[in-house]
């Protein structure tokens, strides 16, 4: 029994060695991947500037509401006549209801002027007003609410790109974590595997076993290594991979040291029970406000704003135009005693009427069809929202159960090479039957591994079809 009491304290002693060491060295958790991929990602910042131009498109489109103030200068002299000077200045006010204020000043002296035109000191003060077409909407309308709209639609885009991107880098994580485990789990069998060459070429020159014991416990050594070669390489590269979504705040990239390894705890479901994993509630929250949902609503939005505008052309264009007018600038005193249609006063009234609104009545139709459509891709998109978040609950639930069934798999390998050990160390057993038990529990404690890292991603996958990974 003195071999086994000494594979027991190796046992110990490495795993022992192993916890003392990751103390020592730096550790990476998910929720730090999650946090420095949100803060430093350039494609995550880039989708701010997105935000910023749809917020310039607003400033651009309440420029249209924007007072606007027009001057002119102007003489004409020919062969000696002074045929007129002209000093006129104007202020235009936009309204949101379609209606325009504007006010002037004018200055008019010649010998050749127009004779509908007042000399000499002048002003006025009036309204354009669409009386029918464009009366209750018009484009410089229409283009402000879109924009406010599609400076939402950025900010849905924003957490689309977001949510895409956490998720890859997850899956990133959650790959580095299992080649990690997996090396730390051959390095400690060649560990194991060394102690027992040596322990076996002692008791070969004692004359306990038989000489050909060395070679077989040299080549299951020999494979250990092999394999802890491929695992670190396996390592490396997907620490590359992982590093590939970690930047640094002034935009440089970050790449993982090798010295950086995944945190000592991240098995533990504790740490991941903030996620919601209700199916029913996912859901609901994802038909609500998964961001490629939201997007559809409001390009539905857009649409609707379209058809009202296009609505306004089987309209008549009726436009009537008002001037209030008086002599001199003081045209305050003057609207005090004003008779607005007795006496100094301009108006018009200007109509147009498309015979047959062919081309209004065209418009008007494609916008109902786009609507139609729209509403018939959000049916589909909210459908094929609902099976993708199925489909990722059922592949959490299996990885749950095949998690939960692979761990008493690999329980009960532990108690089979132990046991062969013991049979070993009584004389019933051999070297081989070590090393083919010694194979199968460490492909069972592999398979354990990648079947715990594809469960917890699977946790992180289903707030992703949500659309909630944030």
């Amino acid at each position: 029994m003195t071999q086994l009491k000494y594979y027991i304290f190796i046992f110990f002693y490495f795993n022992l060695a192993t916890i003392y060491a990751q103390e020592s060295i730096k550790s990476l958790g998910v929720q730090q991947v999650i946090e420095l991929v949100r803060l430093y990602h350039p494609i995550v910042r880039q989708s701010n500037i997105g935000i910023e131009t749809s917020e310039a498109n607003i400033l651009n489109a309440k420029g249209n509401f924007d007072p606007l103030l027009n001057s002119y200068l102007g003489q004409k002299t020919f062969n000696g006549t002074n045929y007129y000077n002209n000093i006129s200045t104007e202020l235009k006010i936009p309204t949101w209801y379609g209606m325009d204020v504007h006010a002037g000043l004018d200055y008019l002296t010649g010998n050749r002027l127009d004779p509908t035109m007042s000399s000499g000191q002048s002003s006025f003060l009036g309204i354009n007003i669409p009386l029918v077409k464009n009366l209750l909407w018009d484009k410089r309308r229409a283009f402000l609410q879109q924009a406010k709209i599609y400076n939402s639609m950025s900010k849905a885009d924003q957490m689309i790109l977001i949510n895409n991107i956490l998720m890859d880098a997850i899956t990133a994580y959650w790959n580095w974590v299992n080649t990690f485990e997996s090396y730390k789990i051959v390095e400690k069998n060649v560990l194991i595997n060394e102690k027992r060459l040596e322990l076996v070429k002692k008791s070969v020159q004692n004359g306990e076993r038989p000489e050909i014991d060395i070679t077989e416990a040299a080549t299951q050594l020999q494979s250990f290594q092999y394999l802890k070669n491929e695992r670190w390489l396996s390592f490396q590269n997907a620490g590359l991979t992982l590093s590939a979504f970690l930047w640094k705040n002034n935009n440089l990239p970050y790449q993982l040291p090798e010295a950086v390894i995944p945190q000592s705890d991240w098995d533990n479901e504790l740490l991941y029970s903030i996620y919601d994993q209700s199916l029913t509630h996912l859901i609901s929250v994802a038909n609500h406000s998964h961001p490629e949902l939201v997007n559809y609503n409001y390009k539905l939005d857009i649409l609707k704003i379209e058809k009202k505008l296009k609505f306004q052309e089987l309209l008549p264009k009726v436009d009537f135009k008002y001037n209030f007018l008086t002599k001199g600038y003081d045209i305050h005193r003057s609207l005090l005693d004003a008779s607005l249609f007795q006496n100094n006063y301009q108006y018009g009234v200007k109509v147009e009427l498309p015979l047959f609104f062919s081309q209004g009545r065209a418009n008007y139709k494609l916008a109902n069809l786009k609507i139609e459509e729209t509403n018939l891709e959000i049916l589909q998109k909210q459908r094929s929202i609902e099976l993708k978040i199925n489909k990722y609950f059922n592949e959490y639930l299996n990885l749950k159960n095949q998690t939960d069934l692979q761990t008493q798999n690999y329980a009960n390998y532990e108690k089979l090479l132990n046991a062969e050990i013991i049979r070993f160390q009584n004389g019933e057993s051999s070297l081989f039957l070590i090393n083919s038990r010694e194979n199968k529990t460490l492909e069972a404690q592999e398979k354990l591994i990648e079947l715990k890292t594809k469960y917890f991603k699977s946790i992180f996958a289903l707030q992703w079809s949500a659309g909630v990974l944030k």
